[in-house]
């Protein structure tokens, strides 16, 4: 513990959220946290003396009391950058989230921000093509991008998979996409997959005279499988392939620099995230999650839609869709970030809104999520009683009309409804959509929000 410790610009910083054990000082909880991720151990060891001690162990400088909630406490935790390896997410993860989290004298632990010093992030790649580059290869601009997902996720033959990407790209979307837990099973086999979702691509994009693309899943048992799969969708065409990131972060960082030298967009599934994200008390916040990986050098991640299935408080979604692409952020806490962080010119990541979205929620969407995501409708898409050509339709002339009201000046937050019922009158597959899903919603209330302010999760 030192609280008169002055941070250094090239100190690499922690937030912790800690719960300690009854009758723990949480100022002796902080120190031990920093010790344990550091250089300390349960006693003293004569071989401190052979060290430059002072220097290498970590330093709790700051302690404060969760607003509104007993017996937790922010614990800030500075960390001198020659305790990490150059350019290794390993390597940094194995001291800020190893043996700590496991520590008897908290009842649990949560790293909820970090602040990267420009010296340390000037080691990392960064995206391997980035927001601007990415706008440019598929001649996008303007607006955000447009997905789905392949429905239902397994038991599909090749050729009906390859059927589906084909009717969702001529139908007006942008991407399509495997999805996190399609690799290699016995229904059908990555190169079948490949070969047809590429048929399909090729095909819609001549068409339609647009760019078009399908994540193509590469994630593999082995590197040596993932090589073969991502080398396999270089030479059929593809422009983007997909990994899970339960592969780890030795092999996201493997395929971002193949993803790089090869000039393909990498996208990241968040797989798995939640099992360590969802809970405020214990883990690790996804905004965490957001900054390794934009260091790491993937292209797309899942971030969150706010209006959808899956957990997203409005304010925490916005954290984490600054961190993937602002060049510089301030400490905002409301959204989460209790750091300012410099990116030192890292390029940017684009997030992706999927899960329980539709075309009823475009306003919403666009005014939540900006110009710079991928708006991704699975069973949005896919679940049109008309087939998946017109949801594919569907979501393009909504997403095409609110741009449209929003470049003319319009409300179109307030005017949403109407603009899609009247962008619907010459577009049937548009209005089977709507009086399909009207105004459907998953509106729980998140787990993860915010600690300063109070944010209802969206209603739809």
């Amino acid at each position: 513990w030192d609280a008169d410790y002055v941070i250094k610009e090239t100190d690499i910083l922690a937030l912790f959220r800690i719960t300690p054990q009854p009758g723990v000082d949480p100022i002796e909880a902080s120190a031990a946290i920093a010790g344990e991720s550091s250089t300390a151990t349960w006693t003293v060891v004569w071989t401190d003396l052979l060290t430059a001690c002072d220097l290498y162990r970590a330093k709790a400088y700051r302690v404060d009391p969760v607003p509104n909630v007993a017996d937790q406490y922010f614990a800030y935790i500075a960390y001198d950058i020659d305790l990490f390896e150059e350019g290794s997410i390993a390597n940094l993860t194995a001291s800020i989230i190893g043996n700590v989290f496991g520590f008897k004298a908290v009842k649990a632990l949560r790293l909820e921000d970090m602040r990267m010093p420009v010296a340390y992030l000037k080691t990392f790649q960064g995206p391997a093509t980035g927001l601007i580059v990415e706008r440019e290869r598929m001649d996008k601009f303007g607006r955000p991008f447009l997905g789905a997902t392949v429905k239902p996720k397994l038991g599909l033959s090749g050729k009906n998979y390859g059927r589906v990407v084909y009717e969702g790209l001529k139908g007006g979307l942008d991407f399509l996409k495997d999805d996190e837990n399609i690799n290699s099973q016995p229904f059908m086999r990555w190169r079948e997959r490949f070969l047809y979702s590429m048929e399909g691509v090729n095909k819609a994009s001549a068409s339609a005279g647009e760019i078009k693309g399908h994540y193509l899943n590469v994630t593999a048992a082995t590197m040596e499988d993932m090589y073969e799969r991502a080398e396999f969708s270089k030479d059929v065409g593809s422009i983007i392939c997909m990994i899970d990131l339960v592969i780890g972060y030795t092999a996201i960082q493997s395929m971002a620099i193949w993803a790089r030298k090869h000039d393909m967009i990498l996208h990241l599934h968040r797989a798995g995230n939640s099992t360590y994200s969802r809970q405020k008390n214990h883990g690790m916040n996804f905004r965490v999650i957001c900054k390794w990986m934009r260091m790491a050098g993937v292209d797309h991640i899942h971030a969150g839609t706010v209006v959808g299935k899956l957990e997203g408080d409005p304010l925490m979604i916005k954290g984490f869709y600054n961190t993937l692409l602002e060049s510089e952020t301030d400490i905002n806490l409301p959204q989460g970030l209790f750091f300012a962080q410099n990116w030192a010119s890292l390029r940017k990541v684009v997030p992706v809104a999927s899960g329980g979205i539709h075309a009823g929620q475009m306003h919403q969407l666009l005014d939540y999520l900006g110009d710079d995501v991928v708006l991704q409708f699975g069973g949005g898409t896919i679940g049109h009683p008309d087939g998946i050509q017109a949801g594919a339709t569907a979501n393009r002339v909504a997403l095409e009309s609110m741009v449209m009201a929003r470049n003319e000046g319009r409300n179109y937050v307030a005017e949403g409804p109407q603009i899609l019922r009247d962008a619907a009158k010459t577009c049937g597959p548009l209005q089977t959509a709507l009086d399909l899903w009207k105004d459907i919603s998953f509106n729980y209330t998140s787990t993860d929000t915010a600690d300063f302010v109070e944010t209802p999760t969206a209603n739809i």
